[in-house]
């Protein structure tokens, strides 16, 4: 099996996992375990969706069209993909430390 797709998360896995199975083509997702290893906080890079050596091709087709590249998406350079991952990360970090406060300070005052 070949890697067809890296989602953000499980439930994206899944989803492009759905598309391909409903254009005939088999998929699998893996990464459940990984992502549950890090606890309750989002993670990233552990969902990937595998294809079948002879459906790859097909596959990639399908998820291009799934994220809706165009010539002006797909010129996107690795530097504002690595850049927008790092801002996504940063948000989920300060909500995570927001809402860790916030539990502390109602545990504090309880």
């Amino acid at each position: 099996m070949k890697l067809a797709y890296k989602a953000a998360n499980v439930a994206e896995a899944e989803i492009v996992k759905g598309m391909l199975e409903a254009n005939g083509l088999e998929a699998h997702v893996g990464g459940y375990y990984l992502q549950g290893g890090v606890g309750e906080m989002a993670t990233m890079d552990f969902a990937h969706v595998h294809v079948a050596n002879t459906d790859f091709d097909k596959a990639r087709e399908l998820i291009h069209e799934y994220e809706g590249d165009t010539e002006e998406s797909s010129t996107r350079s690795p530097q504002d993909v690595k850049t927008a991952t790092t801002a996504s990360r940063l948000v989920v970090i300060l909500v995570a430390g927001a809402l860790t406060l916030f539990l502390a300070w109602m545990a504090a005052s309880n």
